[in-house]
Order: C-alpha cells, then sequence, then structure tokens
C-alpha cells in the first residue's frame, strides 16, 4: 500500500476553491491554508460597496463549503514563504506545512504604481473588509453635507472620483450615480443628493478597453446618461485627503476610490523564480514553477499566455479553469498519466453600468442595456456559492428593482472611527483646491 500524496493549497479564491473540490474525495490528502475564513465572490465586491448587498450575501465559509469532502481540512493561517528543498510552506507563527504537491493561488491586490501612501485617502477594492470601508466613505459623504446644510446653512457641492475605467471603476461610477438620484433622493431634507457630482478618470481613450470599440463607447454614453462625467486620456498625478490632482490640477472630492492596477500577492517572489513587473511568475505551459514540476502557480498570480500570444487575463474564469486543470494533472500523474497544457476557454465578458445598464460580449454576441444587464444579473447568481446566498441576493436585487431602495446603508465602525472618517472627509485645503472648470458643478441626471 502507498502512501497517499499530499497537496497543500495556498488561498481560498476562485482558483484555490476550484481545485480543492476537483481534489474533494480523491485519493490524496488536501489541506487549504487561508488568512481568511471566507470564500469571496469578488464580481459583487462592489455591491457590498455600494450598498445594495451585505457582506454576508456574497460570501461562504470555507470550511462549510467543503464540508462533504473528507480528505480536505482547511487552516486558517497566512503563508508567508517557502522551504522549497525540503517541500513545506511557512506560516507567520514559524510553523510548516509539508507538501508533496503545492498549488499556489493567493490572488492579487490593487497597485498604486509607486505611490503605496495613495491607499489611505483612496482605497481599492478586493476585499470584504475593503468593500465595507468604501461604503462607510461613500455614506459618510453625505451625511457631512446633510450636517453642514443644517448647523450651518451651507454644504459644498459633493464631488466623487473614480480612478480607473476598467469594470471595477466602470461599476463603482455607476453605482454611485444610482445612489445619489435614486436611493438616498428622497431621504435626505437639506440637500439634494442629485446635485452630486461622479467623476471618472482613464488614462486610455477608452473605458472597458478588454472590449470591442463599439461596446465600449456604449459603456461610455451609458454611464454618462447616468450623470457620471468620463474623463478620458486622464492620468492622476497626486493624491491627497479630500482632493486629487489631474493634469497638474487639484480637483476637490468628498471620496475618491482606485480601481486601477493589480499586484499579484508578494508570496510569487518567495518562490525563487522570474517574476513580470506585477508580480506575476512566469510559468510552464502546465502552470508549474520552472525547475519544480510538483508546484503550481494559478490564478492572479500566474503569468502565461493563450495560444493567440495575448496574456490569460486575470479575471475570475481564467482562475476557476486553472484550479480545475491544475488538480486534474495531479490526479492524472499519479496514475502515470501524461499532464495537460493549459488552455484558457474565453466564454465571454461582461460588465454591468448601472439600473437595466450593462455591455455583455458572450458566445459571439454582443449585447447592449438591458438585455446584457439581465444576462449579468442570471449568470452572477448562478456562480454564487450556496442557494442561501442566492436566495438572499435575488431577493435584494429584486426590492432593489422595484423600490430603488438599498438595504445595506450602513455606516459601521465605533464612534472614535467616525470622528476619524469625518476629519477625513474634511480635510480639504482650499488654498489648492481649484473647480475642474469654470462653469457650475454639473448635477446628475435623474432618471425618475
Amino acid at each position: 500500500m502507498t502512501d497517499r500524496k499530499k497537496v497543500v493549497i495556498v488561498g481560498g479564491g476562485f482558483g484555490g476553491l476550484w481545485a480543492a473540490q476537483a481534489l474533494a474525495n480523491k485519493p490524496v490528502d488536501v489541506t487549504l491554508v487561508d488568512r481568511k475564513n471566507h470564500h469571496v465572490f469578488q464580481p459583487l465586491l462592489y455591491q457590498v460597496a455600494t450598498a445594495v448587498l451585505s457582506p454576508g450575501e456574497i460570501a461562504q465559509p470555507i470550511r462549510r463549503i467543503l464540508h462533504s469532502a473528507k480528505n480536505i481540512e482547511v487552516i486558517l493561517g497566512e503563508v508567508v514563504g517557502f522551504d522549497l528543498m525540503n517541500n513545506s510552506a511557512l506560516l507567520e507563527d514559524g510553523s510548516e506545512v509539508g507538501f508533496d504537491y503545492l498549488i499556489v493561488a493567493a490572488g492579487a491586490r490593487h497597485a498604486y504604481f509607486g505611490h503605496d501612501d495613495w491607499e489611505v485617502s483612496a482605497p481599492g477594492l478586493k476585499t470584504i473588509e475593503d468593500a465595507v470601508e468604501i461604503r462607510s466613505r461613500v455614506l459618510l459623504a453625505f451625511e457631512m453635507a446633510e450636517r453642514d446644510a443644517y448647523l450651518k446653512g451651507a454644504y459644498d457641492p459633493l464631488n466623487f472620483i473614480v480612478v480607473g475605467g476598467g469594470p471595477t471603476g466602470v461599476e463603482l461610477a455607476g453605482a454611485i450615480a444610482d445612489i445619489a438620484t435614486q436611493a438616498l433622493a428622497n431621504d435626505f431634507k437639506a440637500i439634494d443628493t442629485r446635485k452630486a457630482r461622479v467623476i471618472l478618470f482613464e488614462g486610455s481613450d477608452r473605458v472597458l478597453g478588454t472590449f470591442t470599440p463599439d461596446l465600449s463607447e456604449s459603456a461610455k454614453s451609458q454611464l454618462e446618461s447616468l450623470g457620471v462625467e468620463v474623463r478620458l486620456n486622464s492620468y492622476v498625478d497626486d493624491i491627497a485627503p479630500g482632493r486629487v490632482k489631474v493634469g497638474g490640477e487639484w480637483i476637490h472630492c468628498d471620496v475618491v476610490l482606485w480601481a486601477t492596477g493589480v499586484a499579484a500577492s508578494s508570496l510569487g517572489k518567495q518562490l525563487g523564480v522570474e517574476t513580470d513587473k506585477a508580480g506575476r511568475v512566469f510559468v510552464e505551459p502546465d502552470l508549474s514553477l520552472p525547475g519544480h514540476p510538483n508546484i503550481f502557480v494559478i490564478g492572479d498570480m500566474a503569468s502565461i499566455k493563450q495560444a493567440n500570444g495575448e496574456p490569460v487575463p486575470g479575471v475570475s474564469p481564467a482562475a476557476m479553469q486553472m484550479g480545475t486543470t491544475t488538480a486534474k494533472n495531479i490526479l492524472a500523474e499519479l496514475k502515470g498519466k501524461p499532464r495537460n497544457e493549459f488552455e484558457y476557454v474565453n466564454k465571454g465578458s461582461m460588465a454591468t453600468i448601472g439600473r437595466k445598464k450593462a455591455i455583455a460580449d458572450v458566445f459571439g454576441l454582443k449585447l447592449k442595456g438591458f438585455v446584457a444587464w439581465v444576462f449579468w444579473l442570471v449568470l452572477h447568481v448562478f456562480f454564487l456559492i450556496g442557494f442561501r446566498n442566492r436566495f438572499l441576493v435575488l431577493t435584494d436585487w429584486f426590492w432593489a428593482y422595484m423600490t430603488r431602495e438599498r438595504s445595506a446603508r450602513l455606516i459601521t465602525g465605533d464612534a472614535e472611527e467616525l470622528r476619524e472618517a469625518i476629519k477625513f472627509l474634511k480635510a480639504k485645503p482650499a488654498s489648492e483646491v481649484v473647480s475642474t472648470s469654470s462653469r457650475q458643478p454639473k448635477s446628475i441626471n435623474s432618471n425618475r
């Protein structure tokens, strides 16, 4: 009788979780290590950030997801390095987890292009904690404007800035515009939330650059119909509390959100092999580490090209496919069969912009507006993990669609944190802040 091989998976995101599910109840022993106890459905994080959904509706405990897999143990901990000579992963408390096969799927975080200090003023969106922080900042901006209007008789026009015109940036900008024009419009008495200004800055010549030009243009038009000001070919030079510098001009803002730039987990550099500028590891065609066929790097951490020479995109379907392929290759090798090279199957892309507004390029079909929006809703509910989550999300979406209300409008944190947040929002050095133009701030158009 031979000893069962041990597979260690680092990370419970899409790549790691799909690998674990493919190895469930197979003749290997699996240990999944993650510093969080839950898997997050990242495509819907922006809906937590904009008060549509609650965190628990898009997350599930990893242990619960894998509870029926008798051969999988889930460990709460953070892997900080590797001992490749002795085949072990090193945890932050000094513990070690040995392996025969290692799958590294630790994901990525937002990158600030050498300006990490910007993160304090411009949070990105990758985790539940990020989403809750953004939700609090957005809602606080309206609350502080109402407070000023009531106590002082006047308030500064509200400005929201989103940096980056990819899917996350477009989704955030559209959702904030919808909050201002619809969800909050009747709840505040001293201010007119519909006069809030949402500005999206994108460095290239179009938003959603991975889509075809006609779909990108449609997305821009749909954003503008919500009242979002789309500024193309615009690069951010500096960010400070309450202001953003673009093209040498300081622009006042109440909230700035970062939705551009991605850096792979620093664990990639701990593997001792070559990485690209974003920290992604160059892997072999079967996703294994060069010189270490028993170690695999997948998901946002892997740098690999498709057959057409284009890089495999850092999206959840690619991570899922990588996880499944890696698990199958491990099982095949244990049976004495050859491995298969990874082939990314692009089933399409989609992005939602707002209520009944979206674009999609799936199965060769280019969809816009309401049809694309419905398609987006159906697919995202389908891929959510857990019946309870699907039911709750559908319920919240139906309620929001019928009433235009947001069900998760909570500003969380204790009193001291609230005071600090207020100080942050009010930190606007007027001497250096100038208007974006000589005209009055544009009001977001109401679609009611």
